[in-house]
């Protein structure tokens, strides 16, 4: 919804009224993750997609009817619909999308605080009594709206703050009172806009200017961190969001408090006076991914140095080294592809052949 903001701010400045579809939940294959969104104005303009283009022209008719009578609903397409068959949903799962009006109190102040780049957590009732009631959920501050009472909006608050850290976006049951029930209740949808996930890359080295790049592609907020001003610059690391001369230990001494299970620590730096510190501080942060850069050799030769140093069996277990996956990667761009396949992995706990858990040389001939 985020890159539909300026272009629907352009249409309510005009005058127009404006519908959001958003999906809202997917059963089996589906085009477009929770969260698509697509918006339509009264004279059948239209931003975005729900769907890669396979229902986009049965959700516009839907979006005049909700802009015509004012009723938000929830429709589903699935592959054995008569309706999905004629707007060629042929992915074989199902989409569930909710369109409702967004010319609102809350949804001003979603606009405002994403322009803002805050955090924020969207809560809708989706289907259920009060449909189409919201809750705007942001860190430190009251929520905005209301999903109907009081007790509702307390547990989904709490959720909602929690699905936000997480960076998840989704559909919870509750009962109409927030009971975790699924009887006679409401179906909430939590859409979270977290800030960019974070990627720290320690060592100022060509593999670092190759990972900054597909970081940034895959959206993370890049920093290049190194001790040596004449190779951390921002001429050598255009790429990157920011580049910061310091020693990797005193700069996460810092950083490192605001680091959660969506970020990534990725130490390059191939020198053990700035490498097994960087290890150290990263092991104490709650970076959902560390990976150091290396061959076996200097893997073990390392290993040894940090248990001397201090480090224990589960901050040993933290460690992705050597860093990436078995792909048989050379190059920096190859190599990058690797790492950042290990951190994908590492996010949505499926298995891969990461180099850690192979034997033999790194490279073969």
């Amino acid at each position: 919804m985020k890159e539909l903001l300026e272009d629907i701010a352009r249409w309510r400045a005009a005058g127009k009224q404006v519908a959001l579809a958003r999906v809202v939940g997917t059963d089996g294959s589906g085009p477009r993750d929770p969260g698509a969104a697509m918006a339509v104005n009264e004279d059948s303009e239209v931003l975005g997609s729900v769907s890669g283009g396979c229902v986009e022209g049965a959700v516009l008719t839907e979006g005049l009817k909700v802009l015509e009578r004012g009723i938000p609903r929830l429709v589903t397409y699935g592959i054995a619909d008569d309706d999905a068959f004629a707007v060629g949903l042929t992915c074989g799962g199902t989409i569930h999308i909710f369109v409702d009006d967004f010319n609102d109190e809350i949804d001003l102040a979603i606009s405002e605080a994403l322009q803002r780049d805050e955090p924020a957590a969207l809560a809708t009732i989706v289907e259920g009594p009060g449909a189409g009631a919201k809750l705007l959920v942001r860190p430190d501050k009251e929520p905005i709206g209301t999903l109907g009472n009081a007790d509702l909006d307390r547990v989904v608050t709490r959720d909602a703050l929690g699905e936000l850290e997480a960076g998840r976006t989704g559909t919870r049951n509750y009962g109409v009172r927030g009971e975790a029930r699924r009887e006679e209740g409401v179906k909430v949808f939590i859409e979270s806009f977290a800030l960019p996930p974070r990627m720290i890359i320690f060592g100022a080295i060509d593999f670092t200017a190759a990972l900054a790049r597909l970081g940034r592609l895959l959206g993370y907020h890049v920093t290049v961190c190194d001790a040596r001003p004449v190779f951390a610059t921002k001429k050598r690391f255009p790429m990157a969001n920011e580049v910061v001369n310091d020693w990797p230990d005193r700069y996460l001494a810092v950083a490192g408090k605001e680091l959660g299970p969506r970020d990534a620590v990725c130490v390059l730096t191939h020198d053990p006076k700035f490498d097994v510190p960087a290890i150290l501080a990263a092991v104490e942060t709650k970076a959902g991914y560390l990976g150091v850069m290396g061959s076996r050799r200097t893997h073990e030769q390392r290993l040894v140095r940090l248990k001397e140093a201090g480090l224990d069996e589960a901050g040993y277990r933290r460690m992705m080294s050597p860093i990436g996956l078995d792909l048989g990667a050379r190059t920096p761009e190859e190599t990058a592809v690797s790492i950042c396949a290990e951190i994908i992995a590492s996010r949505t706990g499926r298995h891969a052949p990461s180099l850690r858990e192979t034997e033999g040389p790194l490279h073969t001939r």
